[in-house]
């Protein structure tokens, strides 16, 4: 009720200048400034979707050049389902994600957080995503391979209570931590409690306990089970808690968005892929281990694919940042060096035959010869837009070009400009009209000289590359 009357008089006081936002301003800041609240409506009048995501082997990576993860998956959807674009911001600090909501930063914490009665204290958390329990995560003896099931558990922790006076390793705000000091009060003896920055991940965290960095650890059962399964020397059997439900959660004054968010929940609930895309992360151990071995994961090595080398050449020659030009490679061939079209194009590039024998290669399933050949044809394109001033566009005409011809761009140039749009910008101007192009009454146009275009695919070409892009730049670091 008093948040209610403070919105509306303050809207009273601005309706000058125009107050019907649905968000809330609230003097909670630790310097006092307002903090604006969004809710549903705000962000679809946005049309964007701010949410925080955890770097991590199951939230959120880079595997074989393309962007996967529990949480990223699951967040792809919810956007989709809203017809919002979606802003990923990654978390550098997992101990403050609850704050960097209460502040207004984001719409949506999207981690696998416990509901706590203390957390719910400041946030609001969706329905459960799943259940799961805490685990203690320690060390087998050495030889454990050559000790009988018996032998390995007689010498080990098997019941909390052997804690007592021992050191366990979390991070400060997690619901790890919370449980530890709650245990301590259960059992009546101290475990003590050391801290881990909250930049550490709950996998890194467990890979410590792995190479003896830390004696012990808590994490929840799905997580732990999956990291240990890549070290078996850890054992993640001994339960520290009940089962907990596991959610995400938005700002305390978000509640349509809450709404809306659990009624997706539920919707999702009843479909099949909501189970494979959560035993895809945290049961498929199988695949697990492939990921966490391959120099190609993200978490491991600071590489997008086997080519980076000449990506990078080839880039610095063009003028770009290399991360773009992998993403667009990756967009044509996903990194396969054999990939065919049914158009005739092949290679890393997708290089068409005629252009391929115009700029010499012979064996266009050469990685070499077809990046470098590729980006001698982006080159010339490039040089064709001297008169667009802004780089990022440039590129992205370049693009467009090279996935459907510079004619069919020329065309959607004129008509931009007969439609008073900017025929030097791409975004919301040409590339609008390149899927106006896939109508008769455009390309039948007097001033378009080449006719019809499948206008969809360069507008989704040039999206898709620059949205990889951002991922990468989340990943790789030049």
């Amino acid at each position: 009720m008093h948040i209610r009357f403070f919105v509306f008089s303050f809207c009273f006081i601005l309706l000058v200048t125009g107050c019907n936002s649905n968000s809330t301003i609230n003097n909670d800041s630790d310097d006092g400034a307002n903090i604006r609240i969004r809710d549903y409506e705000d962000i679809l009048e946005d049309g964007k979707l701010r949410a925080l995501i955890a770097y991590s082997s199951t939230s959120y990576f880079l595997y074989k050049g393309r962007p996967m993860g529990y949480e990223y998956e699951l967040l792809q959807r919810l956007a989709d389902s809203f017809n919002l674009e979606l802003e990923l911001i990654v978390a550098e600090d997992l101990n403050s994600l609850l704050k960097q909501l209460t502040e207004g930063d984001i719409d949506l914490v999207a981690y696998g957080l416990a509901i706590t009665s203390e957390r719910k204290k400041n946030v609001a958390f969706t329905d459960y995503l799943y259940l799961t329990n805490q685990v203690l995560v320690q060390r087998k003896p050495e030889n454990w391979r050559q000790l009988t099931l018996d032998k390995i558990r007689e010498s080990i922790i098997q019941d909390p209570i052997q804690l007592i006076g021992d050191t366990v390793s979390v991070r400060f705000n997690s619901s790890y931590f919370e449980r530890l000091e709650n245990l301590s009060k259960e059992i009546g003896g101290t475990i003590h409690i050391d801290t881990i920055l909250g930049k550490v991940s709950t996998a890194e965290i467990i890979k410590m306990v792995a190479e003896k960095k830390i004696e012990y650890t808590i994490a929840d059962k799905n997580l732990a089970n999956i990291n240990a399964s890549f070290y078996p020397i850890l054992d993640a059997s001994v339960p520290v808690s009940f089962s907990q439900r596991i959610a995400w959660a938005v700002h305390k004054d978000s509640q349509v968005l809450l709404e809306k968010i659990n009624e997706w929940i539920e919707n999702q609930k009843k479909k099949t892929d909501y189970y494979v895309i959560y035993n895809k992360y945290f049961q498929n151990k199988r695949y697990f281990n492939r990921r966490v071995k391959s120099e190609f994961y993200s978490l491991t090595n600071n590489q997008i694919s086997q080519y980076d080398s000449i990506i990078k050449r080839n880039a610095k020659t063009l003028g770009w940042d290399w991360r773009l030009l992998a993403s667009l490679i990756f967009q044509e061939s996903s990194f396969n060096s054999e990939a065919n079209a049914w158009t005739g194009a092949s290679g890393l590039m997708q290089l068409m035959p005629q252009t391929a024998e115009e700029l010499g290669v012979a064996n266009v399933s050469e990685p070499i010869d077809n990046i470098n050949a590729g980006s001698k044809y982006l080159k010339s394109i490039y040089k064709n837009f001297e008169e667009v001033t802004d780089s990022v566009q440039r590129i992205k005409f370049t693009m467009g070009a090279y996935n459907s011809g510079y004619y069919h761009i020329m065309d959607a140039r004129k008509l931009a400009e007969l439609k008073d749009l900017d025929p030097d910008i791409w975004d919301d101007n040409v590339n609008e009209m390149m899927l106006a192009l896939s109508y008769p009454q455009n390309f039948n146009h007097p001033s378009v000289n080449y006719g019809y275009v499948n206008g969809i695919e360069p507008y989704n070409y040039v999206n898709q590359i620059f949205e990889r892009y951002e991922h990468y730049k989340n990943f790789i670091k030049e």
